[in-house]
């Protein structure tokens, strides 16, 4: 074995690794309403959770997985240093994700990767003039702010419909239709959360195992990645449903009773939502955060009741990490590969 093979064997396993940090990080995504309405137990949550996150490989495409691996030019930087550009993106979104974990600040992975691996391949260059591909950045960017609008737009209108539609019912009869109706938006959730989440990884490991020429893989015209092979798809995909497996409790905490309290059609109408967008996004191959994504639903679904029934306080919070999450990581990526070039790989 060769040391540049054993070396994109490392990076492999370290996306594997960051993928199922991924996983328990945003499991309280798509656990959380239905475990705050007591729909599901926890332990059932999570792998009612994961099942859907392992099949999403089935639905969905790999647009997101290009846009992810296309971000960064990684044929204008030097081959010599691509693998380590890499292996300091994931560190930093590794780091970056393992901070606000503890803290239980649901921020976006999928940001973390990014800003990481902007944050590495800028440091590497010297520079962000032709490294970065502006087409992806701003439909990126653009939908950090459209993509919890979004949800929270659907999230209020579900609740309206709700409202209308189940006016005449009795309480206790639309408290049992509703808990069965959130086993089905918990699993779209979680299906639209594999779906775009675990794409991100297959990007980055494409980008590792390109870098390396294994498997005679080959960057396109304008540095774009070749097709994503499907063991690295099914790699993926079990990686982030095993990190599924493992909870995520801190975050389940803020996401399911402090932002607002929900109901079983609170909770139905909030993963509703989520899904609905996260569905569009991957459709077109636009990557986002499903943390995102879900806080906005939720906090339309809190708002139809009043405006004091959110926690805004808390959506601050999570506000903050948001805006923090690609600069922060980029910084953490960009010092770590600083660090690494001490041991004179250039």
């Amino acid at each position: 074995m060769t040391a540049t093979l054993a070396f994109v064997i490392i990076l492999v396993l370290l996306a594997l690794v960051f993928d199922y940090i991924n996983g328990f990080h945003d499991a309280a995504n798509s656990i959380a309403t239905v475990v705050s309405t007591r729909v599901l137990s926890p332990g059932m949550a999570v792998i009612w959770a994961a099942f859907f996150n392992f099949i999403a490989f089935a639905v969905f495409g790999t647009r997101v997985a290009k846009a992810i691996g296309d971000g960064v030019r990684m044929d204008v930087i030097s081959p010599e240093l691509r693998l380590y550009v890499l292996l300091a993106a994931l560190l930093g979104a590794i780091i970056w994700n393992l901070i606000t974990w503890y803290l239980g600040l649901p921020t976006s992975s999928s940001h973390a990767l990014l800003g990481g691996y902007a944050g590495a391949g800028i440091a590497a260059h010297g520079g962000v003039t032709g490294l970065l591909k502006a087409e992806v950045w701003l439909r990126t960017l653009k939908f950090i702010v459209l993509s919890p609008m979004i949800g929270m737009l659907l999230g209020f209108t579900l609740m309206v419909l709700v409202f209308w539609i189940f006016r005449r019912w009795s309480a206790s009869k639309v408290d049992k239709f509703f808990r069965r109706g959130q086993l089905l938006s918990a699993a779209a959730f979680s299906l639209g959360h594999g779906g775009n989440d675990a794409q991100k990884t297959m990007g980055i490991i494409t980008a590792v195992l390109t870098a390396g020429g294994v498997w005679g893989l080959s960057y396109g015209p304008n540095g774009t990645l070749p097709a994503i092979p499907t063991s690295v798809v099914l790699a993926a995909h079990a990686a982030i449903a095993l990190g599924t497996l493992s909870g995520g409790w801190r975050i389940v905490h803020t996401m399911g009773s402090k932002i607002t309290k929900l109901q079983p059609f609170g909770g139905f109408a909030a993963e509703t939502a989520g899904a609905m967008t996260l569905f569009g996004a991957s459709s077109f191959g636009i990557p986002v955060s499903t943390t995102h994504t879900i806080t906005g639903a939720i906090i339309g679904v809190g708002a139809i009741k009043r405006l004091s029934a959110v926690r805004w306080g808390v959506a601050q919070q999570i506000l903050w990490a948001w805006i923090l999450t690609i600069p922060a990581s980029a910084i953490i990526a960009a010092l770590t590969y600083r660090t690494l070039s001490l041991f004179g790989f250039r």
